[in-house]
């Protein structure tokens, strides 16, 4: 990427991070069409919150619950797809912040599904606890495991910095007699303030992140993956917009150039 596209993409994605905190939960809640991404991939989340369903023979797996009141906009978002609410399964997570997981009780109470989160999350996740309910969890993760359900497996990459646990999902879509790599990225977003240790686990994130084989990238924020644009795409047909292999780094390089820039401010603001 050339200097002058790099400071244009800073700008956009500076610009959309002080929107997203300045967002009430209402407006994070804005509705969007749910759609196929490609193979059993589908998008079912809002306009701000990426939530994604993952279709097999033997029942679903859905990824981020996002906030409790953004359950009932995900269930009419699967119905309308054509799916069953009741055939959720599993339930995975991005991170333990609440846009993302909130809702993980309410899922549970509605579909019987298995909540499965990464061990690095869990004593946060363990806060999250709307109207006092606990936060479930069936099944404790570490980076590298798998999930399988229906012969679709996913990875859990632990790709840490944003929360402790933030976790990349991987896995493979077939699609017009070709197989894709698809990786649904955990948000890459730096802090105000970085630590030493935070600083070790972005860097580590970083370089993982750019290691995954990627053909689809989507993330738990769609603007991670200019969602909606590439959604106008496949709404006139043609060839699909999400297969995207060169976009699949740009997340890390707009973060990781802002990850810098505040370790740079850190540094000249020591005495």
């Amino acid at each position: 990427m050339t200097t002058s596209h790099l400071s244009r993409w800073l700008f956009f994605a500076a610009l959309g991070a002080a929107q997203l905190l300045g967002q009430t939960r209402a407006e994070r809640n804005k509705t969007f069409p749910p759609h196929k991404v490609i193979g059993n991939l589908y998008f079912v989340g809002t306009d701000n919150l990426g939530s994604f369903l993952i279709t097999t023979p033997q029942g679903n797996i859905l990824i981020n619950s996002d906030y409790e009141e953004t359950v009932p906009i995900v269930r009419a978002s699967i119905e309308k797809l054509g799916f069953r609410y009741g055939d959720v399964k599993i339930l995975l997570g991005s991170h333990a912040h609440g846009d993302h997981m909130e809702g993980d009780a309410l899922v549970k109470q509605l579909t019987g599904a298995r909540v499965m989160v990464m061990a690095e999350d869990v004593p946060a996740l363990q806060n999250i606890k709307p109207g006092g309910k606990e936060h479930p969890i069936d099944k404790i993760l570490h980076d590298g495991e798998s999930v399988t359900l229906g012969g679709t497996t996913l990875v859990a990459h632990l790709t840490p910095g944003h929360t402790r646990g933030c976790t990349t999902w991987t896995t493979k879509a077939q699609e017009g007699g070709k197989t894709y790599n698809v990786v649904i990225n955990c948000s890459l977003r730096p802090p105000n303030v970085l630590t030493p240790p935070i600083t070790d686990e972005f860097n580590r994130s970083f370089k993982l992140v750019r290691s995954l084989p990627c053909d689809v990238q989507v993330g738990d924020h769609p603007a991670q993956y200019d969602m909606a644009t590439k959604y106008e795409k496949l709404r006139s047909g043609g060839r699909n917009p999400f297969i995207d292999a060169a976009s699949c780094k740009l997340e890390a390089d707009i973060e990781e150039a802002m990850f810098h820039a505040i370790l740079a401010e850190q540094k000249a603001a020591q005495p």
